[in-house]
C-alpha cells in the first residue's frame, strides 16, 4: 500500500514540512555527489550505531537515506500527513514534535532491535506524523495505491493497517532471527515507537482552537 494524497486541504503555509523536506533533498544530493566510500563514511559517521552510540546522531540520523526508494517513500509521506498536523500544531511546536517523536522512534529502535548497521532516515519521525493525524483526522480520506488500483481508505483504517503491518514485520524477523536481532534492514522498532509516541504527544502539542471550523476566519487568514 503506497499513499499519494489525502483530501484535507491545509490552512496555513507548511513551512516546517516544505522545510524538513528540502533539507533531506539536500542532504541526499550532497550523499550522491561523494564517491562511494566517502559516502559510506559519512552515513557511518552521522548512522546512529548501537555499537558506538553519540547522542547528535539521534538527530542526524533522521536526516540521511541510503537510497532513492528510501528517500521518496518518505518523503512522500511527510508531505501528505505532515502539513495538516502542523496546521493543528503551528510551525515552532510539530517541529519541535517531529523531532521529539523522531528521536524517540530511533531510541525505540536502539533498544529494541539493534543492528550492526547505522540507522539512518526519516520514517520514525513521519511514522509519528502519521500517528498525530490518526488522532486529529480519523475521518480523513487517504487515495492508496494498492497493487494496480488506486482506493481512497478512511485514515482510520489505513493508519492502523500500516502500524499493523509494522507490527507483524517485527514478529517475523523475531521469528526468523531472534530478539535484537543484527541483520534487520528495515528499522520497523523505529516505526513502532515513532507511531505510538505521535499518537500520544499529539494530545500535549495541538492547539484545540485550531480544530474549530471557524478558527481561520477568527484569525484573520494569517
Amino acid at each position: 500500500m503506497i499513499p499519494l494524497r489525502d483530501v484535507i486541504p491545509s490552512r496555513t503555509r507548511p513551512v516546517v514540512t516544505v522545510g524538513l523536506i528540502a533539507i533531506n533533498i539536500a542532504v541526499f544530493i550532497w550523499e550522491l555527489t561523494m564517491p562511494p566510500d566517502a559516502r559510506q563514511a559519512f552515513i557511518t559517521e552521522y548512522g546512529l550505531k548501537s555499537y558506538a552510540f553519540w547522542w547528535p546522531t539521534v538527530f542526524t540520523s533522521m536526516f540521511i537515506h541510503g537510497g532513492l526508494l528510501h528517500i521518496a517513500s518518505n518523503l512522500i509521506c511527510l508531505w501528505i500527513f505532515g502539513d495538516n498536523v502542523e496546521d493543528q500544531m503551528g510551525h515552532g511546536r510539530f517541529l519541535v514534535f517531529y523531532l521529539l517523536t523522531g528521536s524517540t522512534a530511533a531510541l525505540a529502535q536502539l533498544v529494541m532491535g539493534g543492528s550492526m548497521l547505522p540507522m539512518v532516515g526519516a520514517s520514525g519521525a513521519i511514522a509519528g506524523v502519521m500517528g498525530a493525524y490518526l488522532v486529529m483526522f480519523p475521518r480523513s480520506e487517504v487515495h492508496v495505491f494498492v497493487i494496480i488500483n488506486v482506493v481512497e481508505m478512511p485514515a482510520a483504517v489505513f493508519l492502523p493497517l500500516w502500524f499493523l503491518m509494522q507490527l507483524l514485520a517485527v514478529v517475523d524477523k523475531m521469528n526468523m532471527s531472534g530478539y535484537g536481532a543484527t541483520d534487520v534492514s528495515v528499522a520497523f522498532w523505529a516505526h513502532i515507537g515513532g507511531f505510538v509516541m505521535g499518537a500520544i504527544a499529539v494530545l500535549v502539542f495541538r492547539r484545540p482552537e485550531r480544530a474549530a471550523v471557524d478558527w481561520w476566519d477568527q484569525a484573520g487568514r494569517g
